[in-house]
């Protein structure tokens, strides 16, 4: 069974109350905080050796990507990280220099975002290390963002460049919190995600929560430095916005993203349309019809 229908038949029964506002299936959990203007955000996400780093990467960048990785899908909501939670679980073989290199990778990313530790678990495990972030923080009630906003005729649009991030990027990669703020506060965002399983997987996903369908032109799609098209598509760990926004806010978008962030690219990668007539959505060349292939599913 792969990742998406093993999540979602294990969430289908969960109960929740009127104050979930953003449940399972979803970047980031939010709901409501009674007697707060703003709403609760809650993420929780994974390293897992073997899967997300190999046994020889430098234990710094391990415990970076281990905060960081929920902090992408705070920006994918456009909420504001404050305080984590991290839960450690190592053979006991372990040296203790590499688990104090990971905290210290852990420690840097926090500081980065203004984000307090706060306390944690740890646990032995005969198996491959393994360790959990827990992630709480806030976003303005007006200001949240999910995936299911999507309305067909949207533009669709990414940050950064796409593919080859699995050589380094993957270990150093900076969240896209400053620039998803940025844009709720000046632009209705329809609809967001970060781009963690390649575009060929999330972009699917963001089309069925908001039940629409789409194009991309994949001469559009904007690339790493030696990376193809298949790669932007399909390697993932891009942790880039990808965003559907009306397309009478275009040229604004474009123009004023360019003197906010100068550096960084902003590409309009095609539109979202009316629901395709399939059970799920697959991607597909706006010039050909060509299928694509996908990102990376666990159990796949």
């Amino acid at each position: 069974m792969k990742e998406f229908d093993l999540i979602e038949r294990l969430t289908r029964s969960l109960h929740t109350n009127a104050s979930v506002l953003t449940g399972p299936g979803d970047d980031c959990a939010v709901v409501e905080m009674q007697g707060h203007g703003k709403l609760l955000v809650l993420k929780t996400d994974c390293v897992v050796e073997d899967v997300h780093f190999s046994r020889g990467t430098n234990a710094l960048h391990v415990g970076w990507k281990a905060m960081m990785r929920p902090l992408s899908d705070f920006a994918a909501t456009s909420a504001v990280p404050q305080f984590a939670l991290i839960t450690l679980i190592v053979s006991k073989k372990t040296e203790v220099t590499w688990v104090k290199e990971i905290y210290r990778g852990l420690r840097r990313a926090a500081k980065r975002f203004e984000v307090s530790i706060v306390g944690g678990e740890t646990s032995s495990t005969t198996g491959p290390i393994a360790i959990s972030t827990t992630a709480v923080g806030f976003v303005e009630r007006g200001r949240a963002v999910s995936r299911r906003g999507g309305k067909a005729g949207d533009d669709l649009f990414v940050t950064g460049r796409l593919g080859g991030a699995l050589t380094q990027k993957h270990l150093k990669f900076i969240p896209r919190i400053v620039e998803s703020r940025w844009l709720t506060k000046n632009f209705s965002i329809h609809a967001m995600m970060d781009l963690s399983d390649g575009l060929g997987t999330d972009l699917p996903r963001l089309a069925r929560a908001s039940k629409v369908g789409f194009k991309i032109d994949t001469e559009e799609l904007p690339l790493t430095r030696g990376a193809n098209i298949d790669a932007a598509i399909s390697e993932g760990e891009d942790y880039e916005l990808l965003f559907a926004i009306s397309p009478r806010d275009r040229q604004k978008l474009q123009t004023e993203w360019t003197k906010k962030f100068p550096k960084l690219r902003l590409t309009r990668i095609g539109r979202l349309n009316q629901k395709l007539k399939i059970k799920r959505p697959v991607l597909s060349d706006s010039r050909t019809d060509r299928k694509l292939k996908g990102g990376y599913v666990h159990f796949q």
